[in-house]
């Protein structure tokens, strides 16, 4: 079996792990692995892929927050095309709703970011909303759509470019101490290294596993996503994205069609996640509800997995009980839109340096994000 040396092994080329790799390949060797036959196959590749700064809990929305900037500008030369299109996000609530509605838009880092809007106003944003369904909205206008592919593959060019490689085909099989630090194999290959890049997604706590590291309690849940025709004869690329302020289903434009979602997260084992035809209906019943839509086919239907800790943030840092073992995991359904942020604060942990202040300035602190915050917890509860 062939054997080499790295500084760094990141284990998944998905967006967390291209980001990261990229960052680290500035100063460090780095081998990035991926057990498929091509990178971003899973969460990446699967995603709806929306840039929201008021999505997600507090950590994400500053992450995403200090992403902005280089979604909008990114460094010359990394992409060949844009890759954000600027797309309203319209978050609508029933009668029932309201007081779910009026507490999100009271969120400090919510409120500069929101216009409300009336019933009327919201048909306005998109007009199959139905009059008896919508009672408020608010509207993001900062959001847009990203194009993941253009994202993941600016930084996979950039860590080649940097000097690190990316290897397809390659199970980790084993994970073992070394003089190196970490000895990383495959079934064809073998690599000792300082450090470890947990950044598997999904599969994040058994890598773990096979490390003999605590794991996180990371649970992969499926979320089902199809594309339907829109109606003949409207503006529907001009609406913005709708988003159920329960987040109990969603729809936006894709391409002169729609993309729908009921919001489902379904847990499951890390797997090649694939639809399940309850969920499908589930989606169009909810958009059929809450709109004029008529959905008479399904053009497309396909599912990703959204992991998440308890408290539904990332974990990024290293590992409390292995020296060398650095956890990149938990993005949720969060991953694309935190990625420059993200990368660029794994890279500066890695490195032991501290959190970057154009991050900080953002409200990004690398202890909310830390690995052992849950056995800090319980400790703490143990205490008491």
């Amino acid at each position: 079996m062939k054997t080499i040396a790295a500084d760094v092994v990141v284990i998944g080329a998905g967006i967390a792990g291209a980001s990261a790799g990229a960052a680290l390949a500035e100063s460090h060797k780095v081998v990035v692995l991926e057990r498929e036959a091509f990178p971003g196959m899973h969460s990446t590749g699967r995603s709806a892929a929306l840039f929201s700064e008021i999505y997600g809990s507090g950590p994400i929305r500053a992450l995403s927050r200090a992403s902005r900037d280089f979604l909008y500008s990114p460094p010359e030369g990394f992409a060949a095309a844009p890759i954000v299109h600027p797309r309203g996000a319209l978050h609508i609530a029933s009668p029932a709703q309201m007081a779910k509605l009026d507490a999100f838009c009271a969120l400090a880092d919510v409120a500069p970011s929101i216009r409300r809007l009336t019933a009327a106003e919201a048909r306005a944003q998109c007009s199959v909303l139905r009059p008896d369904y919508v009672a408020g909205a608010a509207l993001e206008t900062g959001s847009a759509d990203v194009d993941v592919d253009v994202l993941h593959q600016g930084w996979l060019r950039q860590l080649k470019a940097r000097g690190g490689e990316v290897i397809v085909n390659a199970e980790v099989v084993r994970l073992s101490r070394s003089k190196a630090g970490w000895r990383v194999e495959t079934p064809d290959l073998q690599i000792d290294a300082a450090t470890v890049v947990n950044a598997a997604g999904a599969w994040a706590d058994a890598i773990a596993g096979l490390a003999g590291v605590a794991p996180v309690g990371l649970q992969p849940n499926r979320r089902t996503a199809l594309i339907v025709a829109a109606p003949e004869g409207s503006n529907s690329d001009e609406w913005p994205m709708v988003i159920d302020v329960d987040e109990q289903f969603y729809f936006r434009p894709d391409a002169g069609a729609l993309l729908l979602s009921p919001g489902d997260e379904t847990p499951t084992d890390p797997c090649d996640a694939q639809p399940d035809e309850w969920d499908v209906a589930t989606a169009i019943d909810r958009v059929q509800t809450a709109t004029t839509l008529q959905v008479h086919r399904v053009r497309r239907s396909w599912a990703g997995l959204r992991s998440f800790v308890a408290d539904r943030s990332p974990v990024v840092g290293y590992a409390p009980d292995a020296p060398g073992f650095f956890w990149l995991a938990g993005q949720g359904g969060y991953g694309i839109q935190t990625a420059p942020a993200m990368g660029e604060l794994a890279c500066a942990l890695v490195r032991g340096e501290p959190t970057p202040e154009n991050l900080l300035r953002f409200g990004v602190e690398a202890r909310d994000l830390r690995p052992d915050r849950f056995t800090e917890s319980r400790a703490t509860v143990q205490a008491d």
